[in-house]
């Protein structure tokens, strides 16, 4: 069922040396639904001082402590984990504790019944003391024994649950998803980093817009992004917004989502976050929302160093989000402000949360037609030109460094770009002519 000759190596070593070892986990529910399954854990009988006396090259001093130990062998990185029962948690995420077990107990401590199978590649035998293989079957997800004590003894669990749903387009089996509303008030135990590694995944699934139910329905939004819940019944104009509410239209265009980029999948859930804090209704009854994307990306900078994203993801997020208003003027814009605009780092995901976001409402996509036009007739050198004239030359020319040196470098930028100029020596003539 799962052929990996590099794992079945190690499995064979630990077998000739008397211990039980098989595959596990992941890799074994995904081969059963015949997905890919690029890593492949091991457990064994063989404590982790065993491992490491039959692999001298294997270490993880800081996994040993949890019966992990990690190996690197054809150009794979194996994670080996001894057979195990958990101790008592104390924080929501980590045994106090742990005891080597055998297979089957080992078996009984881990997430979800998918999950909770073992292969031995070598018998080519499944091994399934959990029921994993009918919850496959049935397109289940359910926790191993009570799932209440499964999510207290870890909190990510709820997310995990949510993740594994959208991902592999099953449902949650009803008791667990009753433990999991009931304990996802608990949740704020988690580290940020961790719900974020989560949320990241369950938004670049197949199917976002179900994630984000699930969210939703759990209470983990309210929980990590309790300024999603303001969108709902913050109301729009009907003829611009005929699908509903902000929280109704975002909704919508999550299901336009195809596979993607973190930064678009961030972009698109919290592109009207400021919405509801701008909103302002007309004499005439028009419902408007003025500078709300400035609002919005501020909010989101907020909410994404919450989660802990990486600086490099807040900016581009933040300047989809801040920037998605932008594209209405595209035709009128003067070729330079064009040109910078299409070469904006994040000018491709900006460009698919404007079609996402049209087709989310009114359903015109001329605009997107334009942009897409324009970034197909202009070559890159035209959108982005190394500059003629440098700081360094105004310098030369006799300028001073400050404000008034940058809106003399922008505006000869224009000008470069709307091809007023096309080289180097006329570029400094006209840079002389204005400092004059």
């Amino acid at each position: 069922m799962i052929r990996h000759p590099a794992a079945e190596k190690i499995v064979q070593q630990l077998v000739q040396a008397g211990h039980v070892a098989v595959y596990a986990g992941g890799c074994v529910r995904d081969a059963l639904l015949q997905r890919p399954y690029p890593d492949v854990d091991i457990a064994t009988s063989a404590t982790p001082d065993q491992v490491q006396s039959l692999f001298p090259k294997a270490s993880d001093p800081q996994g040993k402590a949890f019966g992990v130990i990690r190996l690197r062998l054809d150009e794979h990185v194996f994670e080996i984990a001894t057979f195990r029962v958990d101790g008592p948690y104390h924080d929501g995420r980590r045994p106090s504790s742990i005891t080597f077990t055998t297979a089957e107990e080992d078996a009984k401590r881990r997430d979800f019944t998918v999950n909770g199978m073992f292969f031995d590649p070598l018998k080519d035998q499944l091994l399934d003391y959990v029921k994993g293989q009918a919850d496959l079957s049935s397109k289940l997800i359910r926790a191993i024994g009570d799932p209440v004590a499964r999510f207290t003894e870890d909190r990510l669990r709820l997310f995990r649950a949510i993740r594994f749903a959208v991902q592999l387009g099953f449902q949650i089996e009803p008791e667990t998803w009753k433990a999991l509303i009931q304990l996802a008030p608990s949740s704020k135990v988690i580290s940020p980093e961790r719900v974020r590694d989560e949320l990241t995944k369950i938004l670049t699934s197949l199917d976002p817009a179900r994630g984000f139910d699930l969210l939703h329905e759990s209470g983990l939004i309210a929980v990590w992004i309790p300024e999603l819940l303001e969108m709902r019944g913050c109301e729009q104009s009907p003829e611009h917004h005929p699908e509903g509410d902000v929280w109704v239209h975002t909704r919508l265009l999550l299901t336009h989502l195809k596979k993607p980029s973190p930064v678009l999948a961030l972009s698109a859930l919290l592109h009207d976050i400021g919405k509801p804090r701008t909103s302002k209704t007309e004499p005439s009854g028009r419902i408007r929302f003025f500078g709300h994307e400035g609002v919005g990306a501020r909010m989101a900078e907020e909410i994404l160093r919450r989660l802990r994203y990486s600086n490099d993801e807040v900016s581009a997020i933040t300047a989809c989000i801040a920037n998605h208003m932008a594209f209405k003027d595209a035709p009128n814009m003067r070729i330079s402000t064009l040109k910078r605009l299409l070469a904006r780092p994040t000018f491709v995901e900006e460009l698919e949360l404007h079609r996402i976001d049209c087709s989310s409402c009114h359903g015109q996509l001329d605009i997107h037609s334009f942009l897409t036009a324009k970034l197909s007739e202009f070559s890159q050198e035209e959108i982005k030109p190394k500059p003629f004239v440098t700081g360094h030359d105004l310098q030369q020319l006799g300028a001073k460094p400050g404000p008034s040196m940058g809106k003399l470098l922008h505006q000869l930028m224009d000008e470069q770009l709307e091809g007023k100029f096309t080289d180097r020596t006329t570029a400094l003539a006209r840079a002389q002519e204005l400092l004059k």
